[in-house]
């Protein structure tokens, strides 16, 4: 069948191939190098997509299903990706700058080096259900870090600070637990009480109330 992708605003069409889906059009578009800046994608099945540095600046991405997408190194700066289905997807050095991600299903992303600069995670939902508050600033990274030299992720949600690295997704207290049991009181240890203090000094500083 013939599937078209229109420019969001414009209604300009920015491509238009014979594809049994538009998970397979857009992989062939990125592909072959196409231009789907601004992309209107609004509640597009894109469950499991290889779109690994594609360019989706500004695209229009509302409520679409991107469950276990490849999108290392994709550019979606200004994107709009409220509500966004995005569970298990890979958003190795994705550029989020400035992009909307309200109410985003972030459970199990990998936003390893992602860059999140003035994104809007309000209300994102992440590991367990739970909720991103509507902070200023609930989102904070430090790395790398640690014996693996990871990436810490740390949340201000509706239930408290949340953190993320590796396999592990919880509270400070869960977390400090694991380090005694797996650290002890080495280095890497010591290095990521030290990053504990900077996250809740960030989290104080931004509280909804400020």
């Amino acid at each position: 069948m013939k599937i078209e992708i229109k420019h969001w605003w414009s209604g300009k069409i920015l491509l238009s191939v014979e594809a049994e889906a538009v998970k397979i059009a857009v992989e062939l578009a990125v592909k072959n190098g196409a231009d789907l800046k601004g992309a209107c994608l609004t509640g597009a099945d894109l469950k499991g997509a290889c779109l690994t540095g594609a360019d989706l600046k500004g695209a229009c991405l509302t409520g679409a299903y991107l469950t276990g997408a490849y999108l290392t190194g994709a550019d979606l700066t200004g994107a709009d990706l409220t509500g966004a289905d995005l569970k298990g997807a890979d958003l190795k050095g994705a550029d989020l700058t400035g992009a909307y991600l309200k109410g985003a299903d972030l459970t199990g992303a990998d936003l390893t080096g992602a860059d999140l600069t003035g994104a809007d995670l309000k209300g994102g939902k992440l590991d367990n259900g739970e909720l991103i508050d509507d902070n200023e600033r609930p989102f904070f990274a430090m790395g790398p870090i640690g014996s693996d030299q990871r990436t810490l992720f740390a949340f201000s949600t509706k239930q408290g600070i949340r953190l993320r690295t590796g396999c592990f997704f919880g509270s400070i207290e869960e977390f400090v637990a694991k380090l005694k049991t797996t650290h002890g009181e080495n280095n890497h240890s010591k290095e990521y009480l030290a990053a504990l203090s900077m996250i809740k000094a960030h989290f104080d500083l931004w509280k909804k109330s400020k």
